[in-house]
């Protein structure tokens, strides 16, 4: 046994024992009557407070005790006082019981020591003796009322033969008729005549004079009784009654008020027997005044009783609370060893009960951890390994990979990116792309084109988005990429990107060759030759021929001439799509550059089928007036003929602003959109190559020059088929070629070039 626990055995042996003394010797004398607890009542009382106290004392010693070793951080403090805690409380509850029902118990037994129906005859008794007492006074005072209105009448001549025939009318023994002040002016009375009446009291005087009568007893205690006995009736117990006689004169004043007071003594039994009553109803109260302190004591005992088995409920959570403690210190120490990174197997409590059973659960847990940690350990070098193989991949890979975070900032970086952007990139980790000067712009394109893809993606972009940049070098050469982004989990983003520089080039010089050599081939070498042959032969023979031979050739001649000029002209289109001038990048407004090409379509919007929704005020941007006119009017002019042989066709042009979340200016968006019956499958993925085309005279090069002019610009052109509803196989209702901008011109203090329209949010051009 510990020393706590020897000291806790110790003090519960002397408190218990304290304490039952204390009960026995109160039940000693609980049947030497109540005489003794009233004379001991107040040192049993402060006996009692000592106990308690003292039990009190030992509680608190060992509640200060468990707060010093909470203090100090020993393991189990907090569970002792928890334990002592629910221990107090399991006794208390019980012992609350108990004593409430001790209590009712105490009281009652008390109660039934006492002769209850005594006390009610006690009561009665007095009622009665009060009841006749009061209706002996109410008799006396009517008849001394009566008495004054009979002497109002002979207010002035009143006499003491006067008093002494109305005493013998109401049968008082004296009648006096008294002053104002209360002073006797004469008296007639059967008593002795030597002893005059006494003068009533200011309260009764007070009393008549208010309500014209008063009345009250007198002498009703055992020294005027005694008196009585020894002859002295005047000093007997009696009835006083005053009345006030009422007068008529209103003349006369208060000074003027005469009272009329009669004294009849009351029956000598009536009034012992009111004594005795009143005596023993008085030595009743004593009695029980000695009662409730005898169960005030036994109360104090029981609540005593109470704080001692508390105080034992605390003391038997101490000593329980050691030995649950023991398994759970062991516990605690293998926790601590685990919170380390120990996971050595550990000990084990050897007991049978659920505590040992925790220790061995605890045990079996920690031999889990450890094989699981290896698992995780394992798991860790397999994933080290992966990201080792997907680093290599990444490094090895062709293709330029860049990650950027949320805040978007350079992440993760493969040789590839710098192998093709010949900059040192993995040394700008954590910083921003557009912070190297060399990539300001293309960072600002992608950019832009996250946004545009958050905010107004185009038909058939989700999750990533496709565009090709060209990116100027410091040695004036120029950088073709083909750039593909996506967006990651976390706000991260993904962009893989490929030079492309060199099979642009190859496809343009492989594209150019052939046109080269079928224009050499097919068509120039043979068109002046053939043209000559035909005009050479008119010559020579237009003289020699008549009639219909003669009309013959010419018409023949004429026909050679002109597809030899359809020729040319041919051989001058694929001229002007070689040798495209630069553009000349000036801020322009494009709403008025529309309103100028659509005034060469008047007779179309006239008849309703061409239709143009500007938006208001939009930004200028920087482009060459000649090229974006071209591009205006081949757009514009590709949508009529496909809409040309619909009775319901209509071609409609639109200007509007793609903003970000918040409201920033992302693009300027050309659309031009028909309900013709758009582009063919195999035509809408190569519309803007050359020689592609669904006319069946066209030479597939307005789109293609359409898309040369929108690459000088850097903007991005999309062509879409319109479909009635969102499944993949829903019908074509039309077809949509749209030009974003973003390249905006600067803000300028003049007004912008060209007319622009000022009203509606979006103007109808006429």
């Amino acid at each position: 046994m510990t020393k706590s626990a020897r000291w806790a055995w110790i003090v519960s042996l002397v408190a218990i024992t304290g304490a039952a003394l204390v009960l026995a010797f109160v039940l000693s004398f609980s049947s030497a009557g109540t005489g003794f607890y009233e004379r001991h009542f107040v040192w049993l009382f402060w006996v009692n407070v000592a106990v308690a106290a003292l039990l009190v004392l030992v509680i608190l010693l060992a509640m200060l005790r468990l707060a010093v070793r909470v203090r100090r951080g020993k393991f189990g403090s907090r569970l002792l006082i928890k334990l002592a805690g629910i221990f107090a409380v399991v006794g208390l509850l019980p012992g609350l019981v108990i004593y409430t029902v001790s209590y009712q118990f105490v009281s009652r037994s008390i109660e039934a020591w006492f002769d209850v129906k005594v006390a009610g005859a006690l009561d009665a008794g007095l009622s009665l003796g009060k009841t006749t007492l009061d209706a002996l006074v109410s008799d006396i005072g009517t008849k001394t009322r009566v008495a004054a209105e009979r002497l109002a009448e002979q207010r002035s001549t009143i006499t003491p033969l006067t008093l002494e025939r109305l005493r013998e009318q109401i049968g008082a023994r004296d009648v006096s008729l008294l002053g104002h002040n209360g002073q006797v002016l004469f008296t007639a009375g059967g008593g002795t005549a030597a002893v005059a009446p006494e003068r009533p009291g200011l309260l009764l005087l007070r009393q008549a004079r208010l309500s014209g009568m008063g009345s009250q007893v007198d002498g009703l205690d055992e020294e005027s009784i005694a008196a009585a006995n020894a002859g002295e009736s005047a000093k007997g117990p009696r009835v006083r009654a005053l009345a006030r006689i009422p007068s008529t004169d209103i003349r006369l004043a208060p000074a003027d008020d005469r009272f009329l007071m009669v004294v009849q003594p009351i029956s000598r039994a009536l009034a012992m027997n009111a004594l005795a009553v009143q005596a023993a109803y008085s030595e009743y109260q004593q009695r029980a005044l000695a009662r409730d302190s005898l169960r005030r004591m036994y109360i104090g005992t029981l609540t005593l009783a109470l704080i001692l088995a508390v105080f034992g409920s605390v003391l038997l959570a101490i000593l329980l609370g050691n030995q649950l403690a023991r398994p759970l210190l062991l516990l605690a120490d293998g926790v601590r060893q685990v919170a380390a990174g120990d996971l050595q197997p550990k000990p084990v409590f050897g007991s049978a009960d659920e505590l040992g059973g925790l220790t061995r659960s605890f045990a079996q847990m920690t031999a889990q951890l450890a094989d699981a940690r290896e698992q995780v350990e394992r798991g860790v070098a397999q994933l080290e390994g992966a990201r080792t193989r997907l680093q290599t991949i990444l490094d090895t890979l062709t293709a330029g990979v860049i990650v950027f975070d949320r805040e978007g900032r350079i992440d993760t970086v493969n040789p590839g990116a710098t192998r093709i952007l010949r900059l040192p990139l993995s040394a700008w980790r954590g910083r921003r792309l557009g912070e190297l000067p060399e990539l300001e712009a293309f960072a600002k394109s992608v950019d832009q084109r996250y946004e545009l893809l958050a905010t107004s993606p185009e038909a058939g972009e989700r999750d990533q988005w496709q565009d090709a940049f060209e990116l100027g070098r410091g040695d004036g050469n120029t950088l073709t990429l083909l750039v593909r982004g996506a967006p990651l989990p976390g706000e991260q983003r993904l962009m893989v990107f490929d030079d492309i520089t060199e099979v642009v080039s190859a496809q343009r010089s492989q594209a150019w060759a052939e046109v080269a050599r079928r224009l050499a081939h097919e068509i120039k070498n043979p068109l002046t030759p053939i043209q000559l042959s035909a005009e050479r032969l008119q010559h020579r023979l237009e003289s020699k021929l008549e009639g219909n031979d003669q009309s013959l050739l010419i018409r023949s001649v004429a026909t050679i001439v002109n597809q030899v000029a359809a020729m040319q002209t041919l051989v001058n289109e694929f001229r002007d799509y070689a040798r495209l001038p630069a553009a000349q990048m000036k801020p322009l407004d494009l709403n008025a550059l529309v309103a100028e090409v659509m005034a060469l379509y008047g007779h179309a919007h006239d008849r309703g089928v061409l239709g143009v929704r500007l938006a208001e005020q939009p930004p200028r941007i920087l482009g060459d007036a000649t090229q974006l006119r071209q591009v205006i009017h081949n757009l514009v002019q590709n949508a009529l003929d496909a809409v040309g042989e619909q009775d319901d066709g209509h071609v409609e042009l639109s200007t509007s602003v793609a903003r970000g979340e918040h409201g920033e200016l992302r693009a300027l968006r050309l659309t031009v959109l028909d309900n013709g019956p758009g582009f063919p499958e195999k035509v809408l993925k190569r519309a803007f190559e050359p020689y592609v085309t669904t006319k069946s005279k066209g030479t597939g090069l307005g789109l293609a020059v359409v898309k040369k002019i929108a690459d000088e610009h850097g903007a991005r052109l999309r062509a879409v088929n319109v479909q009635a509803g969102e499944e993949p196989d829903a019908p074509i209702t039309g077809a949509r070629v749209s030009l974003s901008f973003s390249n905006f011109a600067p803000p300028a203090a003049g007004p912008h070039e060209g007319p622009a329209p000022a009203t509606g949010d979006a103007t109808q051009v006429h």
